[in-house]
């Protein structure tokens, strides 16, 4: 595992490394884990894809998604932070070359409040090292847990998109975290 290295009570969160290739791809294997994934697959070539731009951003940006793991275990049960995106949603979105958050729980660890202890220490880094600011999150229409979870976090809707490239059409609501004052 590759620095920084953040603790919370249960878990040990990491950068990603070659090695979590696997891991991600058992993270999403459970077809209603993917529910609200849109076109994801949990097939190794577009995970390689993922793991590229959680690294590349990490590379360029200096933050990007943590593996979450339960101290002293190798198994990912969790990818969570804020990474740098580019949705192409357009200007108007606030969804592009932004700091986007966002969360994803093995479906075995679901309600056991994962997402929300482990986005609660990733979001106050994310502050302290690099000062505090908007950070966006979009979430699927229908993902109620997510949303609850955004709200709790101090996240506020402002927007929604059509994505208009899944069949069907899905909307995806647009969420965002002020930074907070210093």
């Amino acid at each position: 595992m590759t620095g920084p290295v953040l603790t919370t009570e249960r878990f040990t969160l990491s950068r990603p490394a070659a090695a979590d290739l696997t891991h991600l791809c058992a993270l999403i294997d459970d077809e209603e884990t993917r529910r609200y994934l849109g076109p994801a697959s949990a097939e190794k070539q577009p995970q390689f894809d993922r793991l590229m731009r959680n690294a590349g951003s990490w590379a360029l940006y200096g933050y990007g998604m943590f593996m979450v793991r339960p101290h002293g275990e190798d198994g990912i049960v969790a990818s969570c932070g804020v990474f740098h995106s580019w949705r192409g949603f357009g200007p108007e979105s606030g969804m592009d070359d932004v700091p986007e958050a966002g969360w994803i729980v093995r479906r075995d660890w679901w309600g056991q409040g994962v997402a929300g202890e482990v986005m609660q220490a990733a979001l106050a880094w994310f502050d302290r090292e690099h000062g505090p600011r908007r950070i966006a999150c979009m979430i699927e229409e229908g993902n109620t847990a997510s949303e609850r979870l955004a709200a709790r976090l101090g996240f506020v809707r402002y927007g929604s998109h059509m994505a208009e490239d899944v069949s069907p059409p899905v909307r995806i609501n647009l969420y965002q975290w002020l930074a907070r004052p210093s």
